[in-house]
């Protein structure tokens, strides 16, 4: 597949982390996490790209003076002052024009890139929860294997109410279920 992710492509070569306060587990989902990020980013497209430049640059404080300047430029040039013929006297209505345009362009650009980010929010949304659900069935397994260690060795068990419901499997349907039925009942 072209331009794949190569997560391993910046491990360190002796199979250490850079960082010796890290597990070499995280420092290879960190190092997944970046190629991978690094990767859809790539394969943005043109017009995402543009979109993403024009936001980021808006939002800069650079875009704030550029046009502080432009602003005040153009209300000393448009009266005329300067020896410059009058062009857009107060009340600036062609420049009133314009900056209306730009905002509406700007809130556009705004708009893709925060659908974009919407939508990768959701992609991390979608991982975590199956990360969740994965965490919790191995969790719900050792709790079961722990117990038959228990019974294996003779140990005393106390029939712990909460073990037993922690043992039981739990479903992503009946906690959505549950969590839509607790948020429809009436506040108290």
């Amino acid at each position: 597949m072209p331009d794949q992710p190569n997560p391993g492509a910046a491990e360190p070569a002796d199979g250490a982390s850079d960082n010796p306060r890290l597990a070499m587990i995280v420092d290879d989902h960190i190092r997944t996490l970046v190629a991978l990020k690094r990767h859809r980013n790539r394969q943005r497209s043109l017009q995402d790209r543009t979109a993403d430049a024009i936001t980021d640059f808006s939002g800069s404080m650079a875009f704030v003076y550029i046009h502080v300047v432009l602003f005040a430029a153009w209300m000393i040039l448009g009266n005329g002052y300067l020896g410059f013929p009058r062009f857009d006297p107060y009340p600036y209505q062609l420049l009133t024009m314009v900056v209306s345009l730009e905002a509406i362009f700007l809130s556009t650009f705004v708009l893709v890139s925060q659908n974009r980010m919407a939508k990768e929010a959701d992609q991390r949304a979608d991982l975590d929860l199956h990360i969740d659900l994965l965490s919790e069935h191995e969790v719900t397994r050792i709790l079961k294997m722990l117990d038959a260690i228990q019974d294996k060795l003779g140990i005393a068990n106390d029939e712990d109410r909460e073990l037993r419901e922690l043992e039981a499997e739990v479903t992503p349907t009946a906690i959505l279920e549950h969590l839509e039925w607790v948020q429809a009942q009436p506040d108290p």
